[in-house]
């Protein structure tokens, strides 16, 4: 009997460890999951999430910043973490036999002193990022969009956080949140490659057995998607951003790979919107994509355009949206976009560092990882059916949730 793919275990403090065996390859992956984000992030703490995650970095009780960072580069590390909305996430690929090190080097990191002098220096780096972003145009139009659709859900503000709850933040407050999101029962081990179960699942055991249990109460609601149409009127921009957003089915949904090719005919590469919008010089950028978590989805469709070119954007967008629905998709851009999401899951499957944010997606919002064949198999089943059923309880067609930000006061 051959062995399992993938081999779980939770330690008696409630963290989870998944781990795929990928023997053919010499090296392994592995990353905490931790399930927090800036829709956990209290109100008065608007982007601690984030923050978190760069003070994760700056010290423990093992380590100063110097030596994470010496010890991560010593193993010739590819290494890594990201804020979202609804995750944070650390993690690193090296070879085989540094697995246990940088396990260690990782685990430290997830239980940071927070230094006092390191606090406030890194507070003026989340400040710099919140300042670069705010002369981003894109980043500008997707923060407004959030607030617009999501309006009394944390959801509703960026992953940033603001400069005024920053600034207001102190060492205290950031401690106190961190020993509740943080607990071992709200994290998840995961990692992938060349490693021997038994011997990874002894070393987790003895690096993080002793964490806490437990401090996290789920909070999470869906928010309704509101329609309706915005207006911020940013005159130090020169272009207009463009969007429209519609509720989309969650990552948990069985139309989630069929909302993945919706985005992909109508805004992805070689697209309706690059044909139709950007080749025709209505716009510089255009798209569509889809963002889902584990209890719901949006989908937006976007242009970057002269403040002239806003009305024939819009109606470029709604034409090419309208004219999926009521026709349907060709089918040689429904195998197109099939193939290129088949060889993007098949690529990253072969890689530890990849695959292990495909497992990170599977065990958060489906509960369980998943083979590749069976992600494959998802790609599979989409059909011309599977498309209009996704748009019968998916409009992309509707009034939808208008946003427009730049220098031009429109739609007035």
């Amino acid at each position: 009997m051959s062995a399992p793919r993938f081999i779980q275990h939770r330690l008696e403090n409630g963290l989870r460890l998944v781990i795929e065996v990928m023997p053919h390859v010499p090296s392994v992956a592995c990353g905490f999951l931790v399930r927090t984000g800036a829709r956990d992030d209290p109100p008065e703490m608007a982007g601690v999430s984030h923050f978190l995650e760069h003070m994760c970095f700056k010290g423990t009780a093992k380590r100063s910043w110097e030596q994470v960072n010496i010890e991560f580069d010593e193993m010739g590390a590819q290494y890594n973490a990201f804020t979202s909305k609804d995750r944070t996430f650390y993690y690193g690929w090296v070879r085989s036999e540094d697995f246990e090190r940088q396990l260690g080097l990782l685990a430290d990191i997830m239980r940071p002193t927070l230094p006092a002098g390191e606090f406030d220096m890194e507070k003026n780096v989340v400040l710099e990022e919140i300042a670069m972003s705010n002369d981003d145009l894109a980043s500008n139009a997707y923060d407004f969009l959030y607030e617009r659709i999501c309006p009394g859900s944390p959801l509703s503000w960026p992953v940033l956080g603001y400069e005024r709850t920053i600034r207001a933040m102190t060492r205290d407050q950031m401690a106190a949140y961190h020993r509740r999101r943080y607990a071992a029962s709200n994290l998840v081990l995961i990692v992938a490659g060349d490693i021997e179960p038994g011997a990874a699942i002894a070393a987790v055991e003895r690096t993080c057995g002793g964490w806490e249990s437990d401090g996290v109460t789920d909070t999470r609601r869906p928010p309704p998607i509101a329609s309706g149409v915005a207006v911020r009127q940013l005159e130090r921009f020169h272009q207009q951003a463009v969007l429209l957003a519609f509720p989309a089915p969650s990552a948990a949904d069985p139309l989630d790979e069929t909302a993945e090719a919706v985005a992909a005919i109508l805004g992805g590469s070689n697209s309706r919107f690059y044909w139709n919008i950007v080749q025709k010089g209505l716009s510089t950028r255009a798209g569509a994509f889809r963002e889902e978590y584990g209890d719901f989805g949006v989908m937006l469709l976007y242009a970057l355009c002269e403040p002239e070119h806003c009305e024939r954007v819009l109606d470029a967008m709604r034409r090419e949206a309208q004219a999926l629905a009521d026709w349907g998709p060709e089918p040689k851009e429904l195998q197109r976009v099939k193939n290129l999401r088949r060889t993007s899951l098949a690529t990253e499957s072969e890689a530890p560092f990849y695959r292990l944010g495909q497992i990170a997606d599977d065990v958060d919002y489906l509960g369980r990882p998943r083979p590749a064949e069976e992600r494959l198999a998802a790609v599979d089943a989409i059909t011309a059916e599977t498309v209009g059923r996704y748009l019968g309880g998916y409009s992309v067609t509707g009034q939808g949730h208008l946003v427009s930000v730049g220098p031009r006061a429109w739609p007035a």
